[in-house]
């Protein structure tokens, strides 16, 4: 039996989940903007006390390791890292776009989506990354990837391939820019959350798939550029 601790905050959700064996045992969750520095730990707590787990029964604290925003995996990150060196436990990394197929599978499995043909489909997680730019990756209907992780401009000719074939169904914070681009692809309500890395963290950790504390960093995709204002100092 596995306690892990799951955190997701690489996008405007803060996301954290309690799991025993791969299954969602609670969650706590907010989407009222990048405040995540104030909550994660507050969450933390609150589940714990809710499940009357002690921190020296956790197995493990999984993170959502990117690409997302830079500041919300550095908050993940930093306090995954501290719980673990503090607790003595193993941190696991699990992509966020990995974790947001599998709630979309999760939930389809559940009967909350309406999507037809689901098993031709080719899954489209999403997280924003400004202006017409998303950073993704195709993943079908199980959950295994078609592809790399990647940054995309959105165009009419973005995935062109694979929505002549098969049906694209998009999803995540990033999706939302892509509909007037492109209608003909299928378009679900998920966002990223803490319970889509209950089962893949249980399975990275029973494969000894644990990160180095000290010198593991969340993945960006890309680097961070500082832009200087604009407005003159007095």
């Amino acid at each position: 039996m596995s306690l892990i601790l799951c955190i997701e905050t690489g996008t405007d959700i803060c996301s954290v989940g309690v799991a025993r064996d791969g299954e969602l045992v609670s969650l706590r969750e907010s989407d009222e903007g990048r405040d995540h520095a104030k909550k994660v730990g507050v969450f933390v707590d609150e589940l714990l006390r809710e499940t009357g787990i002690s921190p020296d029964e956790l197995d493990a604290v999984a993170v959502g390791m990117g690409p997302g925003s830079y500041t919300g995996l550095r908050i993940g990150v930093s306090f995954a890292k501290g719980l673990c060196y503090g607790l003595g436990i193993p941190l696991v990394a699990v992509g966020s776009l990995d974790a947001m197929a599998a709630v979309a599978i999760e939930d389809n499995d559940a009967g909350i989506l309406d999507v037809d043909n689901w098993e031709n489909a080719v899954l489209c997680p999403m997280v924003d990354a400004r202006r017409m730019e998303v950073y993704t990756r195709l993943f079908d209907a199980k959950g295994n990837a078609l592809s790399d992780v990647t940054a995309e401009v959105v165009t009419e000719q973005t995935f062109a391939d694979v929505r002549r074939e098969r049906q694209l169904v998009m999803f995540g914070n990033g999706a939302a820019k892509c509909r007037e681009v492109l209608p003909d692809a299928t378009y679900i309500n998920i966002t990223p959350s803490a319970r889509g890395l209950a089962r893949l963290a249980e399975q990275r950790l029973s494969a000894g798939q644990t990160e180095d504390i000290a010198y593991f960093e969340p993945f960006y995709l890309k680097d961070f550029i500082v832009i200087p204002s604009k407005k003159k100092l007095l």
